[in-house]
């Protein structure tokens, strides 16, 4: 499956994560959200924001991103060593 299929990602998505080696969801799933995002931030990707954190993660488990609960981004924050 194609990144732009995933929940909550879009070509834009899609474009940004190629940069970065990941072209599937199964490329997105090997490295994992939140190493996808430090690559994202070292990359120094425009616009990159939370957000994409979150839509990421709710995209690999099929859920809408808002309802990513706050403990899988507690997480999430904490393997990209933020707060």
């Amino acid at each position: 499956m194609r990144i732009a299929e995933l929940r909550n990602l879009g070509p834009a998505s899609a474009r940004m994560l190629a940069v970065v080696g990941s072209h599937t969801a199964a490329d997105l799933e090997a490295l994992g959200a939140a190493e996808a995002y430090r690559r994202l931030q070292d990359a120094g990707t425009p616009g990159l924001s939370r957000n994409m954190l979150w839509a990421m993660e709710a995209g690999l488990l099929d859920i809408d991103w808002r309802n990513l609960p706050q403990e899988i981004r507690s997480q999430l924050l904490a393997e990209i060593g933020e707060k």
